[in-house]
């Protein structure tokens, strides 16, 4: 099997890390073409082995990518594209109609209710969403509440499959050696209770709440925030005007191995170098900082998250907890968890069950479904 993934961009993110993992667990040859911003995943997939082309596309109005996406698609003679974020959606699935690829697919990592990647969910984006999605064979959920949305704009049930994202259980673990080395890096005393907030440092994140309730918490308690994005000045200028500015560390944007470590450590040594995850986010499609947190043994407070809630058995995890998006209530979540004993850092329930193994054998069953051929036994791709 031959694939192309189309990403509208290779910085660091969820669905970016998301799909260098995958591509290391998937058979078959696989390239990637992104419509711009070839950052750190890029480099990584490139040290992975994996042919990276950049579009160079110049906005959303680039109407001039779509010629050279659909000859790069027909020359490179694929038997599947798959589409990953909003407008590689869009471009991705044309590209591919025009190219005549057979198998047509799409995940949606990032739509929440009331926005998709951080843009509101206008009429015009949700008409210009479906319009595409119609183009695909099969729109991969990566939770059942993103599939119960599209559901609900009209998307047939038999062309949404939920494949959850995974993780890499065993890179996640906990290390003290990489616990030690990271706080020193950024200058986090030994000694403090280190909060964790990752993600893309936009509003539909909330940080700003966590930098509210660290004003609220003794001085021995830090803020890590890890990610970069458009509301990193305003959140500096909010940590100062809380005169807890040198109390929080912007770690700008992360790499993901440690071969590319000269800016920085790699993710799962900042998760080590942490003592509690932090998700303020009212509104994701999955919640993979909060599994990968559970993989390196963190204990995690949250407002919402699909990957607990869609747990079997209906049994949260005893070292997370849900509260309001509110600073008092991280506030007093984070000091009852600093006065807390000391527990073991081992994985979580949650992130055992969210296995990359599991989820590239789900992704192969549904491209086998696009293409039409038998699904491999015992893959369930629903």
């Amino acid at each position: 099997m031959r694939a192309l993934h189309v990403i509208t961009g290779l910085g660091a993110g969820g669905a970016e890390q998301q799909l260098r993992l995958l591509l290391r667990h998937l058979p078959g040859t696989h390239d990637v073409v992104t419509l711009t911003n070839p950052g750190q995943v890029a480099d990584g997939l490139r040290q992975d082995g994996v042919r990276v082309a950049d579009l160079r596309m110049a906005g959303n109005r680039d109407l001039g990518a779509l010629p050279r996406l659909t000859r790069l698609v027909r020359t490179g003679r694929y038997d599947i594209v798959h589409t990953h974020l909003y407008r590689a959606c869009l471009y991705g699935r044309i590209a591919a109609r025009l190219a005549g690829v057979p198998g047509i697919v799409a995940t949606e990592h990032s739509l929440g209710d009331t926005q998709i990647e951080g843009r509101p969910l206008t009429q015009g984006v949700r008409a210009l969403y479906l319009a595409g999605e119609r183009l695909g064979r099969a729109t991969i959920a990566v939770s059942p509440a993103v599939a119960g949305r599209l559901h609900r704009w009209g998307v047939a049930p038999h062309r949404v499959h939920v494949v959850p994202n995974g993780v890499d259980v065993d890179r996640f673990a906990f290390d003290a050696g990489a616990r030690a080395t990271t706080r020193a890096r950024y200058g986090l005393p030994p000694d403090a209770f280190v909060i964790g907030g990752v993600g893309r440092l936009v509003p539909g994140k909330r940080f700003g709440v966590l930098i509210e309730a660290l004003a609220q918490l003794p001085d021995d308690v830090r803020l890590l925030l890890v990610g970069t994005g458009p509301e990193e000045t305003a959140l500096e200028a909010a940590a100062r005007a809380a005169g807890v500015r040198d109390r929080v560390v912007f770690t700008g944007e992360r790499p993901h191995t440690a071969r590319t470590a000269a800016a920085g450590p790699d993710l799962p040594a900042l998760f080590s170098a942490m003592d509690l995850l932090a998700s303020p986010s009212t509104d994701e499609a999955f919640g993979l900082a909060v599994v990968e947190a559970q993989a390196s043994g963190l204990p995690v407070v949250h407002v919402h998250c699909p990957a607990l809630d869609d747990l079997p058995g209906a049994r949260r995890p005893g070292d997370t907890v849900r509260v309001p998006c509110e600073a008092a209530s991280f506030a007093r979540e984070t000091e009852t968890a600093r006065t807390r004993p000391p527990a073991p850092r081992t994985p979580a329930r949650a992130a055992l069950h969210y296995s990359i193994a599991r989820s590239a054998a789900r992704h192969l069953g549904v491209y086998e479904a696009a293409l039409g051929a038998a699904p491999t036994p015992g893959v369930n791709t629903r």
